[in-house]
């Protein structure tokens, strides 16, 4: 396959050095990253999705992986709700990004009416969440990329104790995820295996420890048995890609689409960064690359893996 070359922009990083100019290579398999999108439109949330469209036009993407905190703050009441329109549909309103989107919820979601998030697959058109919990192959050329989609809230203990907040938390069979999990990575014979949720296994945050903890029992250690490529996830509102000196997975916490915060190094830390923006995975036989794009478009950092 003749892969197209887009020459983005010329990136200075001060704490990690520059990446003079970086390309994106369009792969066989092309897909757009979001999470923490809801801002009603304020902050860069704007800014973001007018680059999104623009980068959409280039790369053509296949469809967009979105990592939960659609809405903040309280979640949505129904499929009806308001929020739908000043949060999404009106703000994502490109018409290279009318591809499908996959979804997960994040603790955001789980503070309002959840079933309504999954429910309104049947009231957008490029919305498509089968349930909380799933997976999606995508083809073509050859090349098979497995996504591994998470529901994470309720596998956070602090999460289900909290029933007045996440009403629905607790409700979540959580032994059942997990065996699905087990059972759906053992099966997995694609290229490459990309696991994603709404909450990091390893991350710098000023969050509860609790969160990371639970992740890392629960979840890392069905990931490390199974060598799978990334786990990327959001609600940390900054980028960092991290690399842990006893697990060969590629940990990554994708930056929000519009209000962010500031990372700080912590141990196997490759990069962090608090610019908003997006990310774009590309994939072919040989390789798999994860670009952390600013709101401009400009790639900060890049996540390579390859065969």
């Amino acid at each position: 396959m003749i892969r197209k070359l887009l020459i983005v922009a010329l990136a200075l990083i001060p704490s990690f050095g520059a990446i003079a100019q970086t390309e994106i290579a369009k792969g066989d398999v092309n897909l757009m990253v979001v999470s923490d999108l809801g801002r009603n439109g304020h902050y860069d949330q704007k800014p973001v999705a007018a680059t999104m469209g623009r980068i959409a036009e280039q790369i053509g993407p296949d469809a967009i992986l979105a990592l939960g905190d659609t809405h903040h703050y309280g979640g949505v009441e129904s499929v009806t709700d308001p929020l739908w329109m000043t949060n999404y549909e009106l703000i994502y309103d490109h018409p290279e990004l009318m591809v499908n989107w996959y979804p997960v919820c994040g603790n955001h979601e789980y503070r309002g009416n959840t079933q309504a998030v999954i429910d309104y697959s049947g009231i957008s058109r490029r919305w498509e969440m089968p349930a909380r919990y799933y997976t999606k192959t995508f083809e073509d050329d050859g090349t098979t990329v497995k996504v591994v989609f998470l529901d994470t809230t309720p596998l956070i203990d602090k999460y289900r104790k909290k029933t007045d907040t996440y009403p629905d938390a607790v409700n979540q069979d959580t032994e059942a995820q997990l065996q699905w999990l087990e059972k759906t990575l053992t099966e997995a014979t694609e290229d490459w295996i990309v696991v994603v949720g709404h909450h990091p296994i390893y991350a710098y945050t000023d969050k509860s420890e609790s969160e990371r903890t639970d992740m890392q029992k629960k979840v890392d250690t069905i990931l490390r048995k199974h060598n799978v490529d990334m786990y990327i996830c959001g609600h940390i509102h900054n980028y960092q890609h991290i690399r842990r000196p006893d697990s060969k997975i590629d940990y990554v916490v994708n930056t929000s689409s519009s209000l962010t915060r500031t990372p700080q190094k912590i141990d196997g830390t490759v990069f962090c960064n608090d610019s908003p923006g997006f990310s774009v995975l590309t994939a072919d036989k040989n390789n798999l690359r994860l670009n952390m794009l600013d709101k401009d478009g400009k790639t900060v950092h890049i996540v390579n893996r390859t065969k």
